[in-house]
């Protein structure tokens, strides 16, 4: 197995973040997030790079951060919620969940998402209507996770706990 132990995908406030980074923990792994990549690359944030340069440019970027991060890191990988709008980077996950690696897709439902995001401005996509948009893009989005998951975790009214045991059983793991 090369690139990254675990790969965690989902929309935005599915908890990719907190999980991964927990995840991490629990293995005793590093812990790596795509869209810091970004970010520290272009020295922008993501939502900057959203109003300045627009959304094409943006998944551009995160296509890059994406190949590099499966790549070279060997820990827990967190990829942005959109990151698998993309087809090429869909083949790659497909491919490294082929190597015996986990790519975990951190399922939730539009009330627990919504509830998660309130009024975040760093969520350039759900700036307008947060629920309607997560809705859609829940519903745009979500067999797009599931053609590059090896296993599925509800988030939705769950605590972290309960979800970080669900992914480390799932990687022959026992919570701490």
């Amino acid at each position: 197995m090369t690139g990254p132990s675990v790969v965690v995908v989902g929309p935005p406030a599915s908890g990719k973040t907190t999980v991964g980074t927990a995840v991490a923990a629990a293995l005793g792994l590093s812990f790596r997030d795509t869209d810091v990549d970004v970010e520290a690359a272009t020295g922008e944030s993501i939502a900057d790079l959203f109003v300045q340069h627009g959304e094409p440019h943006f998944r551009e970027l995160e296509e890059q951060a994406v190949a590099r991060a499966l790549a070279e890191h060997h820990g827990v990988l967190a990829l942005g919620g959109g990151a698998v709008t993309s087809a090429a980077t869909r083949a790659l996950l497909v491919a490294h969940g082929r190597t015996g690696s986990a790519v975990v897709w951190l399922d939730v439902d539009v009330s627990s998402a919504a509830k998660r995001v309130g009024l975040s401005r760093d969520r350039p996509l759900l700036a307008v209507n947060p629920r309607a948009m997560l809705r859609t893009m829940l519903e745009a989005r979500a067999p797009l996770y599931a053609e590059v998951a090896t296993l599925t975790v509800a988030t939705g009214g769950r605590s972290v706990d309960e979800v970080v045991a669900d992914v480390l059983a799932a990687v022959g793991q026992e919570a701490p």
